[in-house]
């Protein structure tokens, strides 16, 4: 399970990371294995499209186990849809990431809001970088 320290230190370090460029506003989750919510930031006028879609991203990347961009490009690849799957909250946007120790599945991270799915990918490897796995 994921500790109030390492969720702590993966939101502080992606906020620290995000105020860095305060015109490019984002918005970032945290979510245990269950897709549960344990942490969530944004930045100041952000659209709510970019805030949903960073909760989705970590819910994703935790219930599929794997992070939400790689899951799309294999989807994509068998030609598949994310909304095959059933779960409205499942999204094919990358940018989320799974946050896994020893081969458990602990949560997942999620960044939404920059033009970029890399770039929000990036900010969410920043916070898994945090946690000190």
């Amino acid at each position: 399970m994921l500790t109030m320290k390492q969720v702590h230190a993966a939101m502080s370090a992606m906020i620290e990371k995000a105020m860095q460029t305060p015109g490019e506003p984002v918005a970032m989750a945290i979510v245990d294995a269950a897709g549960n919510l344990e942490a969530y930031a944004k930045l100041d006028n952000l659209r709510i499209f970019s805030r949903r879609h960073a909760l989705r991203k970590a819910y994703t990347s935790a219930v599929l186990g794997t992070d939400s961009g790689a899951n799309s490009a294999r989807l994509h690849s068998q030609g598949r849809s994310i909304s095959e799957l059933g779960d409205p909250q499942l999204t094919h946007g990358q940018g989320g990431l799974v946050i896994m120790k020893d081969g458990v599945i602990l949560g997942g991270i999620g960044v939404g809001g920059y033009p970029s799915g890399q770039a929000d990918e990036d900010l969410s490897r920043v916070g898994l970088e945090a946690m000190d796995l």
